[in-house]
């Protein structure tokens, strides 16, 4: 059989189509299969997931259900122990205010009760008044049927009964007050004062000032004189002092006021007599050497006591003024140690009432700055030192506490009262100051004189060298209550006239006497 070529190849071609189909069909059939096992898992795993993420969602909503449950459980207790507690204050506040209405109620009634009595009481004080006036008017009546005087006459007797009732009660009240005041104040300046001496403690010495000046033979003094006196002349007329030589053997007395040229005199004097040249040149020298010394070791005195205390700088003027004070003597008292010692009371005094303490310390020191200055600047020393630190910048409360520490202008500030007082204190300190026996016979005199010039005194005593002023009055003239205003009078008046350290006390003695004799 012959073969047509056409239809081998169509033959095939159908074969290998339908072999395709076949072949294309059973991988269709394959991946269908695979198609639904891979759909099987992965429906199986997406069942596995959900189940899982229910779970979670579930045990997630379980926790904040406890949680929610937690919180809430504990709201509730705060709330509910806020609610007692609120309750328990409430109950509190209740049994207050029924205590309060209890004792509203208590003290009304007292009020009531003490009105009762106040009404009871006016209508007693008005009784009293009527019976009062009634037996004033019988009174007047008796008195007038008795003495035989007018109403007059008996209006004025019954006046100067009650007036003299009124000032034996006002002298009364008056002693009572000022005693009070007196030991209150007397009191507060012990305590302030006691403690301002106490905390100070000064080296207390005496530097008297002389005008003596030893020599070793009375062959010196022809020397001194000079020929024809040339060389005292010279002398004298360098030092501004007097050179007084006479027969007293050992000594030449130096006489001048200025206690600066005083010392210059005396220091040039003993160099010469040490050196034994002396003619009109090398006094001339030796004087102009020693002053210019003088006037540094001024300076440097005056600079130790600023240092000392602890003030600023003062002007140089003011410095040279301290530096003289302490060739300076007040009842053998040396002023530049006196001024220190003020000082440093005014500064602890100024410590204790709470004042500015470099001030007060100022004040002290240049107090009796005007004690520095000779006579040719005239006035009181308080006046003249005050206008000489304004005139060099010091403040207005130093210049004031300087110029009114002796009363002579009126007191600004407290500085012029602190000054008086420390200078009061430093002045009376014993040993402090001395003075001659005529000074002190002359104050006994003086305080009692004082004393026997008020009537009704029958003898009067100074005691304790003068501070204490003890007076006798008779008792018939002087009763209890003008024995106290005549101790005031008179310790007014011993302030008033006389000048003293310290304090003077005045003491009234009345005493009645009875004497009778057994026959």
């Amino acid at each position: 059989m012959t073969w047509n070529p056409f239809i081998a190849g169509a033959v095939i071609l159908l074969a290998g189509v339908l072999l395709g189909g076949l072949l294309l069909r059973w991988r269709e059939r394959g991946i269908c299969s695979d198609l639904k096992a891979r759909e099987k898992s992965m429906l199986e795993n997406a069942r596995r997931e959900a189940d899982a993420l229910a779970r979670e969602a579930k045990l997630a909503a379980n926790e904040a259900a406890l949680k929610v449950r937690s919180e809430t459980e504990q709201m509730v207790a705060t709330r509910q122990k806020e609610i007692a507690a609120a309750e328990q204050k409430l109950t509190e506040q209740e049994a207050q205010i029924n205590r309060e209405i209890d004792d509203l109620r208590r003290h009304e009634e007292t009020l009531r009760l003490e009105k009762e009595q106040v009404a009871k009481k006016s209508q007693e004080l008005a009784r009293l008044t009527a019976e009062a006036v009634g037996l004033s008017k019988q009174r007047r009546e008796q008195l007038a049927s008795i003495s035989k005087l007018n109403e007059t006459e008996l209006k004025a007797a019954y006046l100067k009964e009650v007036e003299n009732e009124s000032l034996r009660d006002g002298a009364t009240l008056t002693q009572h007050i000022l005693d009070d005041a007196k030991v209150k104040a007397e009191e507060k300046a012990r305590k302030i004062i006691s403690l301002a001496i106490q905390r100070y403690a000064g080296n207390h010495s005496f530097d008297t000032s002389t005008t003596t000046v030893t020599i070793s033979n009375d062959e010196i003094k022809g020397r001194i004189i000079g020929r024809e006196g040339r060389n005292i002349r010279a002398f004298e007329a360098a030092t501004g002092v007097t050179v007084m030589i006479d027969d007293t053997p050992g000594a030449i007395v130096l006489s001048g006021f200025d206690p600066v040229r005083r010392a210059v005199a005396r220091e040039a004097m003993e160099r010469l007599i040490l050196d034994g040249r002396i003619h009109p040149a090398r006094i001339e020298e030796v004087v102009a050497k020693v002053s210019q010394e003088t006037d540094e070791s001024i300076m440097r005195v005056g600079e130790e006591a600023v240092m000392k205390l602890g003030l600023a700088p003062m002007h140089a003027e003011i410095i040279k003024l301290l530096g003289k004070l302490h060739f300076r003597h007040s009842f053998s008292q040396n002023i530049l140690q006196h001024s220190i010692e003020v000082a440093q009371i005014m500064g602890l005094i100024a410590g204790e009432l709470g004042i500015d303490i470099p001030s007060a310390k100022r004040a002290g020191l240049l107090h009796d700055i005007g004690k520095a200055v000779t006579h040719e600047i005239e006035g009181p020393h308080a006046i003249v030192g005050a206008e000489i630190i304004k005139r060099y910048g010091e403040s207005e409360a130093v210049v004031d506490g300087v110029a009114s520490h002796h009363d002579e202008v009126p007191h600004i500030g407290l500085l012029g009262i602190l000054v008086s007082a420390a200078d009061a204190i430093s002045a009376s300190r014993p040993g402090a100051r001395s003075e001659t026996i005529l000074t002190y016979v002359k104050r006994v005199e003086d305080l009692e004189r004082i004393g026997l010039s008020f009537p009704g005194v029958e003898k009067c005593f100074a005691l304790q060298a003068g501070r204490e002023l003890r007076v006798m009055v008779q008792p018939n003239e002087v009763n209890d209550e003008q024995a106290f205003a005549l101790a005031r009078n008179i310790a007014r008046k011993v302030e008033d006239d006389l000048n003293y350290p310290g304090q003077i006390r005045v003491t009234i003695v009345r005493e009645t006497r009875c004497v009778e004799f057994a026959k």
